[in-house]
């Protein structure tokens, strides 16, 4: 059998002049050329080597028109969520997008209207709040709590009350979460889901980040919790973290529902969307179908970057608190120790640092005095990123 050839996550590989979006465009974003990226969710990792040859081949071919997602396609996508997630996915549940954030603008469209509120919590991932009010709806936060032993929770009842005082139509929820990294228990997800189907809100799951979830957890699926929730959700999937496959835009969005389906695709039409990036169609399933070795491989490398990142800055930046993933390969980190206000904390990390990070101020107002740092790099990278935060101190 052959074997995956792309394991040496410690090398370095150049992305520069490659329109890499954190390497190429610093200066237009108003960044120092010099300065080192630990920002956008990408891997500086090459994908497998199985995906690679897949690409090659398809290429190789020389046409690429039109084409869309055939019965081998959605049987890679099924086996794999059925393996990592236990989730048996129906063929016509699963609806293929260029991507997760323009399903969530689908999804804001086809299940609410102008004006609505839509429910979040905050801090999480800032395009969601853009796409709420991008599309001149309402983004409505039920904050999560830290708790004093730096694990973060949900309000259940802060929930419930600001879906009815807001009469809520649908709940967008990240799991794993970004960027706190939580990974919800089964007990929190029933008493979420619970709620939901109470007051008749549509729940939305972001779980982009599935695959990544460290020992000791456990990722659910949205549509393993609550049998009732298929009727009441839509479930965003990609391997575009995974296998980092951005680039090449696919996603699956799995939805059980005759009629949410029928109304999400109606606002997929309406976007102009029709068939998917033939390569994207390609890599997703090479990665689902052949990836496992490299996705293991990965895992295990996060596992010992957290480590060390950890071990780095209890001995050497005591004063940065580290809240614990459980998932992701986002670390979120709490500066506020330092008595900095977002500007001044933002200025040194770009300007003395030469650092470039995710300011906690984005993700919301509960994100103050935090920053997000990418640890899916080579460790030679991450220890000149770490190296370099402990100047901001100076």
């Amino acid at each position: 059998m052959e074997k995956e050839q792309n394991l040496n996550f410690d090398e370095i590989i150049d992305r520069r002049n490659t329109d890499c979006l954190k390497f190429d465009f610093a200066v237009r974003r108003g960044k120092p050329a010099d300065i080192l990226p630990l920002w956008v969710a990408d891997m500086d990792f090459r994908t497998s080597s199985f995906v690679l040859r897949a690409i090659k081949e398809r290429t190789e071919h020389g046409i690429f028109g039109y084409t869309e997602a055939g019965e081998s396609y959605y049987e890679a996508v099924s086996e794999w969520m059925e393996k990592h997630h236990n989730l048996k996915v129906n063929r016509e549940w699963v609806l293929v997008t260029p991507g997760v954030v323009f399903a969530l603008a689908m999804a804001v469209k086809a299940y609410t209207e102008p004006g609505d509120a839509i429910l979040i919590e905050q801090p999480v991932y800032y395009p969601i709040s853009e796409v709420i009010t991008d599309n001149g709806r309402k983004a409505v936060s039920s904050n999560l709590v830290l708790s004093g032993n730096g694990v973060y929770r949900m309000d259940f009842a802060d929930i419930e009350e600001k879906i009815r005082e807001h009469h809520i139509k649908l709940f967008i929820l990240c799991s794993p979460h970004n960027p706190v990294g939580r990974v919800w228990t089964l007990e929190e997800l029933k008493e979420l889901a619970d709620i939901c189907v109470r007051n008749k809100v549509i729940l939305l799951s972001d779980e982009i980040h599935e695959d990544f979830v460290y020992p000791g957890h456990t990722h659910h699926t949205i549509l393993n919790v609550d049998e009732r929730l298929k009727d009441y959700s839509v479930t965003c999937t990609s391997p575009s973290k995974t296998f980092n496959l951005a680039g090449l835009q696919i996603s699956n969005i799995i939805i059980p529902n005759r009629d949410l389906r029928r109304r999400f695709r109606k606002q997929i039409d309406a976007a102009g969307f029709s068939q998917q990036n033939t390569l994207g169609l390609t890599a997703c399933e090479a990665a689902y179908r052949h990836g496992e070795e490299w996705y293991q491989g990965v895992m295990e490398y996060l596992r010992a970057n957290l480590s060390f990142l950890k071990q780095y800055l209890c001995l050497n930046f005591p004063e940065a608190n580290v809240i614990e993933p459980e998932g992701t390969y986002l670390v979120w980190l709490d500066l506020r120790k330092l008595g900095l206000s977002d500007r001044e904390l933002e200025d040194r990390i770009v300007h003395t640092a030469k650092l470039w990070l995710d300011g906690g101020a984005i993700f919301g107002p509960p994100g103050a005095g935090f920053q997000r740092i990418n640890i899916a790099t080579g460790r030679s990278v991450l220890k000149e990123a770490l190296d370099r935060l402990c100047r901001i101190r100076e």
